[in-house]
C-alpha cells in the first residue's frame, strides 16, 4: 500500500477507520540516538529514512518526526509496534515537490490494511524545537 496522494480531498466521515497521534520529546530522541546510535536507527528505521535524517543538521528531530509518525500510524490500526505492525513495516517518505509526508508500508503491513478496509493513509508531521508530533488517518472510502 502507498498512500503519496497528497492534495486529494479529504474522506467522507464514513470512510475514517481509525486515527493516530503521537508526540515525541526531541531531547529524548537525541539521548537514545546517542545511546544506542546504529543498533537503534537499524531497529527502527528503514535505510531511506536513515538517509534522509543523517543528512540534517540536526537529525534527531527529524528521527523523532519518523518515530512519531510509525505510532501514530500503529495507533490508528489500533494494534500499536508488535504483533501486527513493526517499526519496520512503515515507512516515512517526503515528496519531493511539496515536502509532504507520507507512508509506504511493507507487504505484511499492506496485508493488515487491506483486510481491515484501509485505502489509503493519510499523515500529518509537525515539529517545534523541544517536541515532533504525527497524525494518522486511515481512510476506507472507495475513491
Amino acid at each position: 500500500m502507498n498512500s503519496e496522494n497528497a492534495g486529494h480531498s479529504p474522506p467522507c466521515s464514513n470512510g475514517v477507520i481509525g486515527i493516530g497521534i503521537d508526540l515525541v520529546d526531541n531531547a529524548r530522541m537525541q539521548a537514545v540516538l546517542e545511546r544506542w546510535g546504529s543498533a537503534f536507527k537499524r531497529r527502527v528505521f528503514r535505510d531511506s529514512e536513515r538517509q534522509y535524517c543523517d543528512g540534517k543538521s540536526e537529525p534527531w528531530r527529524h528521527y523523532a518526526g519518523r518515530f512519531a509518525v510509525k505510532e501514530a500510524v500503529s495507533k490508528a490500526f489500533g494494534t500499536g509496534i508488535g504483533t501486527h505492525i513493526g517499526w519496520l513495516d512503515i515507512e516515512v517518505r517526503r515528496d519531493k515537490a511539496s515536502g509532504a509526508p507520507s507512508v509506504r508500508l511493507s507487504d505484511r503491513a499492506s496485508a493488515l490494511a487491506a483486510s481491515r478496509g484501509v485505502s489509503d493513509i493519510i499523515v500529518s508531521l509537525s515539529h517545534t524545537r523541544n517536541y515532533s508530533v504525527a497524525q494518522a488517518l486511515l481512510d476506507g472510502s472507495q475513491r
